[in-house]
Order: structure tokens, then C-alpha cells, then sequence
């Protein structure tokens, strides 16, 4: 109910980032050369980190490839089950948080739409669950400021805003799409108005990328696609590629009596040289494993988490010692000033394309969200610039997926080419719903509510993820299993149920005149069910009670032998004054029992 208005006070405003050190005009000769030193190693060691943290996200999406990669490949292949639209939707969100991998999922949609297995009708939907299923990423590196509370509020702010994007644009184009088919009708006008032949996708920052991420681990990507489209062979296959290649390759042999052919044989100084077929195998650290994909997976994923953790960690740090003082102004003053009236709508716009050119750049739009999202935390970028930028970021991706789909061969580019336009399209109509007019800009004021709930309730952070990532699409997708009757008597009633209450909560703001008076409060509920206070008692005191079960367990065997001697001993003492002063041992036992009642009344507090 909290998401749809802000509260009055605005904590928004972007922090002042200090320049403690000493003042540039206050160093001497050597102080500005070892300045200037250590501001160029600190630009080295961040762009370095940054490449550990692309290249920590691609080893894992590969992880999650293994780990849940046959699985993804089993819900894709019930064809029966993707024919309902939300369970498309649904499923397009499962899996793209199972291989967290917006272009793989949306590949493997690709592949089976071009294959005739699936027609570009049941497959729009699953390419919006995949939109939403990519912005989970940047909610997760938004955990890791929940440190500090005003930089965990701006940071979980700005990542947000694209999940809240992507729900709104969903519930607004999914029963559009069904009721009508708009996304398949206007992309099909598109494929028939142009001849577009067949091209190649473009390799950009993964030229940089591959050189580490290919050495660690190299996946067979025909293995999923071939286990959705129902090959049996390839569900008996790794996915852990492993490749040979013939080349000639000049060898030295002793002498020109090892010459099995004259002609391809001559002699360089003192070496015979000879021409021969080499056999070379592809070369990564899993290559000749004898492990399982799951462990192999396994492995990888803790890795991957570690470093992405660590260097997300080292750069927020870095940024935070590097943007200060008079940087930090004027990067916050180019990042977040608009042009002067009347071209100030235009700085957005300009925003968009910065974001999908970037996105285009690093081909991800899970690495772009997720590198703005520490500068939205730190207070260099505000959200209401966070946004246009993951807006355009939305673009970028899929026009890396259109270039992708022009490499299809010719018999299958329509369709391949068309799905990739309905990811653009879908795109491109929730930007024009919800960005043109300021006052449509709902994701905005939805994710700075829901930051100031997790400033409160930090924990409150995590059951989001939770709830709108994993129960919500399984409650879904399992009432679409049992069929439309199901669905719709249980659904229908939520979805009014909650309507109603957003408008009541929108009315109770603004206008408590239009509603009944027993109406205008939420006090007529119970305290939890309008409140996160008394969630938020129960989740502090299972804190402290898990912590103080750990300290106990912690200290238990190094003090057991200590108490069990002092107990001896007391007890001793106890006894012997009993026997010199029975009614000082009546008195110590009435203290006893009370002892013992207000221990108990402790606990059932807790």
C-alpha cells in the first residue's frame, strides 16, 4: 500500500561528497605529481575491477547454465503448458533467473520458434518474462550497500525502478497482447515491409572479456536448445564444451628420411620442417574434468558470487575515495543537470540513448544496472537519472538480439528477426507508457517508497526479492497447471481485492473526504496487517535469539567445564549455610523460584 505515494519528508536529495584530504592548492611540487600518481593507479585498479566484475557475471550465467540449464531446458519443452500466457510469462522469469541470462533464455526462444516447435504467438509472452526475469541482478548488488541506511536506500531506489518498469509495462502489454495481438501484429507488418538479409551479430566488449572468462569455462550452447527442442542425444551430452579441430601446423623432424612427403618437406639452416595435420582441443580449465555438470556449476557459482561480491565492494570503496570534493561536483553536475529551458526534456531522451549505447557496448544490460547502481547508492547519479538510463539499457539489449537474429540462416530469419523485434517493441511501448508525461513516471515514486521501507526495514529487502521473483511467478504458474478455471476464481478475486485497497490508500492520502469515516485509517485492522512494526519485533527478536544461541554455542564448550565447577561449588556453600542458618536457606530459595518465573516471562516475550 506504501508504494503507490511518498511520504512528506524527501530524503532524496543527493549527499555532498567531502574532500577531507588536503586542499590541491595547500601541496607542494611532489604532493600534486603523487596526487595525480595515485588518482591514475586508483582509474587503472577500478577499470580493472570493473573487467572482474563483467567477467565474474559471465562466468556466472555459465554457472547457472549447468546448475539449472537442463531443468530450463525441460519447462521450455512442455509446449502444452507455454500455450497459457501467463504461464509463458511465468516460465520466461523462472528461467531467466535459473540461467540469469536474459540472451540465453531469449535464445533458446529464438531457436524454437525458428524450428516450428514454438509459433511466435505463445512466444511473446515468454520474451516478457524474460525482460523481468533480467533486472533481478542489480536488486541483488543492491544488498550488498545495506551497510550504511541512506546509501541502501538510494542504492535498492535506483535498482528497482527497472524491476518496477518492467512489472508495469508487463501488466499493461501482456492482456493488451492477448486481447488483441499488438506486438505480433505490428512486428509481422515490420518483417513483411523490409527485405532484411542475414548478417552477424557483432563481438564488442567480449573480444576483451572472452580472452579470461573462455580460459575458465566454455559451454556448449546447442546443449539447452537441443534438450528443448526434445533431442535425447543431447540430454545424454555435457554442456561443458569440448571441441577438436585439425590445422597444418609446420613440425621439425631429425632428418629429411622423416620426410613421409617431399613436397610438403624442406630444410630451414640445420632444422627439416614438415607440414603436418594437428589435432587441437579446445583449452579451459574444465576441459578433461571427469566432475558432473552440477558440481562443475557448483563450483563456479560460489567462485563467480565471491569475486562479483569483493570487486563490487573494492569499487563502491574506490569511488567513494576517488568522487570527492570538486570531482564529485562536477561529474554529479554533468550526470544530473538538465539543458536550460526550454530543451530540458531533452536531457532524458539523451539519457536513453547513453544507456543503450552503453548496453550495446557491454551487451548486457545486467552489467550496466548493476554498474550504476553503486553510483545511485554513493549519490553520484539521482533516480530520477537512474531511470532514463534503464530505460535505454532496455533498448540496448535488444538490439544486440536483433543483430544476433540477422545471423540466422535465411529459412529461419522471419521468425527469428520477428521475435527479436517484439523484445524492441515491447520495450519501446512501456518507455512511451510511462516516461513521455512526468506524471506517468509511476517506477519512480513506487521505488523511492519502497526505499524508505527498506531504510526501516531492511530485512523487508529480501522478502521483496523473495515474494516478487520466486512466489509470485510459482503461485502463478501453478494455478495455471491446475487451468483457466482455477486461475481465474482464485486470481480475479486478488487482483480486485488489491485494486481496491490501492485505491482506498491513494484516497486516504488525498482526498479522505470521498471515503466512509471508517474508512479513512487502516486502524480498524489489526496492528500487523496494515503496520511492519510488529513484523519487524518478531524479525529483531529471532535475530537476537539466533545470535545469542550462537554466542551460547560458541562459549558453551570453552565455559562448560568453568560453570560445572562454580556450580559444584555454590551448591557446596548453599549447603554448608544451611546447616548454620535454616532460615536464610528458606529465603534463598523463594529467591530461587522468582529468579526462575522472570526468566520464564523473558522468553515468552521473545
Amino acid at each position: 500500500m506504501a508504494l503507490v505515494e511518498q511520504d512528506s519528508e524527501d530524503p532524496w536529495d543527493l549527499p555532498e561528497l567531502k574532500d577531507t584530504g588536503v586542499p590541491w592548492s595547500a601541496l607542494d611540487t611532489k604532493g600534486k605529481v603523487l596526487r595525480v600518481l595515485v588518482s591514475v593507479l586508483k582509474f587503472i585498479i577500478l577499470l580493472g575491477l570493473l573487467y572482474m566484475f563483467i567477467c565474474s557475471l559471465d562466468i556466472l550465467s555459465s554457472a547457472f547454465q549447468l546448475v539449472g540449464g537442463r531443468a530450463a531446458g525441460d519447462i521450455f519443452q512442455e509446449n502444452s503448458i507455454l500455450s497459457n500466457p501467463l504461464a509463458g510469462l511465468v516460465i520466461g522469469v523462472l528461467v531467466t533467473l535459473l540461467v540469469q541470462s536474459s540472451s540465453t533464455s531469449s535464445s533458446i526462444v529464438v531457436s524454437m520458434v525458428s524450428s516450428g516447435i514454438l509459433t511466435v504467438q505463445v512466444a511473446v509472452p515468454i520474451i516478457m518474462g524474460t525482460n523481468i526475469g533480467t533486472s533481478v541482478t542489480n536488486t541483488l548488488v543492491a544488498m550488498t550497500q545495506a551497510g550504511d541506511r541512506s546509501t541502501f536506500r538510494r542504492a535498492f531506489a535506483g535498482a528497482t525502478v527497472h524491476d518496477f518498469f518492467n512489472w508495469l509495462s508487463v501488466l499493461v502489454l501482456l492482456p493488451l497482447e492477448v486481447a488483441s495481438g499488438y506486438l505480433y501484429r505490428v512486428t509481422e507488418l515490420i518483417i513483411e515491409s523490409f527485405q532484411i538479409e542475414s548478417g552477424e551479430a557483432p563481438d564488442l566488449l567480449n573480444v576483451i572479456t572472452d580472452v579470461l572468462t573462455e580460459a575458465i569455462i566454455q559451454l556448449d550452447e546447442s546443449v539447452i536448445g537441443g534438450i528443448a527442442s526434445g533431442d535425447s542425444d543431447a540430454r545424454n551430452k555435457s554442456m561443458i564444451k569440448i571441441w577438436c579441430q585439425t590445422i597444418l601446423q609446420n613440425v621439425t623432424v631429425p632428418g629429411v628420411e622423416n620426410c613421409t612427403f617431399p613436397t610438403l618437406c624442406w630444410v630451414e639452416g640445420n632444422y627439416t620442417v614438415i607440414v603436418k595435420n594437428i589435432t587441437v582441443n579446445s583449452n579451459h580449465l574444465f576441459v578433461n574434468t571427469n566432475l558432473p555438470d552440477l558440481a562443475v556449476g557448483l563450483i563456479l557459482l560460489a567462485l563467480s558470487l565471491l569475486v562479483l561480491c569483493s570487486c563490487l565492494v573494492c569499487i563502491v570503496k574506490l569511488l567513494n575515495s576517488m568522487l570527492k570534493g570538486q570531482v564529485a561536483s562536477v561529474i554529479k553536475k554533468i550526470l544530473n543537470t538538465d539543458f536550460p529551458f526550454p530543451f530540458g526534456w531533452v536531457t532524458g531522451y539523451i539519457a536513453i540513448v547513453v544507456g543503450a549505447g552503453m548496453t550495446f557496448i557491454v551487451q548486457s544490460s545486467s552489467v550496466f544496472t548493476s554498474a550504476i547502481t553503486p553510483l545511485v547508492g554513493i549519490g553520484v547519479i539521482s533516480i530520477e537519472r537512474a531511470y532514463p538510463l534503464s530505460l535505454g539499457s532496455n533498448i540496448g539489449t535488444t538490439t544486440t538480439a536483433i543483430l544476433a537474429a540477422m545471423a540466422s540462416p535465411g529459412d529461419r530469419l522471419g521468425n527469428a528477426l520477428q521475435i527479436a523485434l517484439v523484445h524492441f517493441l515491447f520495450n519501446i511501448s512501456g518507455i512511451i507508457l510511462w516516461y513521455p508525461i512526468p506524471f506517468t513516471r509511476f517506477p519512480i515514486r513506487m521505488a523511492k517508497s519502497l526505499g524508505n521501507i527498506t531504510a526501516s526495514y531492511r530485512w523487508f529487502a529480501a522478502v521483496y526479492i523473495i515474494l516478487c521473483f520466486f512466489v509470485l511467478p510459482l503461485l502463478v504458474f501453478s494455478l495455471s497447471l491446475a487451468g483457466w478455471q482455477v486461475l481465474v476464481g482464485v486470481g480475479v478475486p486478488l487482483v480486485v481485492m488489491l485494486i481496491v485497497v490501492v485505491v482506498i490508500n491513494v484516497l486516504q492520502k488525498r482526498k479522505p473526504g470521498f471515503l466512509p469515516a471508517g474508512l479513512r485509517s487502516w486502524d480498524f485492522l489489526p496492528l500487523w496487517a496494515h503496520s511492519l512494526d510488529p513484523w519487524d519485533k518478531v524479525v529483531v527478536a529471532f535475530t537476537a535469539k539466533c545470535c545469542c544461541c550462537c554466542k551460547c554455542c560458541q562459549g558453551s564448550n570453552d565455559d562448560q567445564g568453568h560453570e560445572d565447577q562454580e556450580s559444584v561449588e555454590q551448591s557446596t556453600e548453599m549447603r554448608k549455610a544451611a546447616y548454620d542458618n535454616p532460615a536464610m536457606a528458606v529465603e534463598k530459595e523463594v529467591e530461587d523460584e522468582i529468579k526462575i518465573e522472570l526468566d520464564i516471562i523473558k522468553v515468552a516475550k521473545l
